[in-house]
């Protein structure tokens, strides 16, 4: 499973990434100051669990400043002409972590059929009680055999 890392700030996307990404990046706070972190995403892919699914997951990384927990909202995305459509939407509060089950969040759609079809997630990642921009993040569009 291949991962996409976003980051709220162009400097550490460079040092982190080596390219540039659209950031996110936190506004300051009166008193706390920013946060920074890392919003983090793999690709669609079918999940492993039946029923046959569309799936993604959605993770945060603490990098400094303040903030603990996140809600991160994930939504999966299919491609209809030129256009990108939500079809499944998923969110969860969460501690920064590395994506395993415990610290990640889900979204699955079920497959109607095996026609390719163009998939990607957006992330939005808003950390608790700190103020952050609206950027959302975007994972690479891929092509799964799941039609909806």
């Amino acid at each position: 499973m291949r991962m996409r890392t976003f980051s709220t700030s162009a400097a550490l996307t460079a040092v982190l990434l080596g390219s540039s990404v659209v950031p996110a990046t936190a506004a300051t706070a009166p008193a706390k100051g920013p946060g920074v972190f890392v919003t983090n995403g793999d690709r669609v892919h079918i999940s492993s669990t039946p029923p046959r699914t569309a799936s993604a997951h959605a993770w945060w990384t603490h990098v400094s400043g303040p903030g603990t927990k996140a809600k991160v909202t994930i939504w999966l995305q299919l491609k209809s002409g030129k256009k990108w459509h939500s079809v499944a939407r998923n969110a969860k509060n969460l501690k920064s972590g590395n994506g395993g089950s415990a610290r990640r969040v889900v979204a699955r759609k079920k497959c109607a059929n095996r026609s390719k079809r163009q998939w990607r997630t957006k992330i939005d990642v808003d950390l608790i009680g700190v103020p952050d921009s609206p950027e959302k993040a975007y994972t690479k569009p891929v092509t799964v055999k799941c039609g909806v």
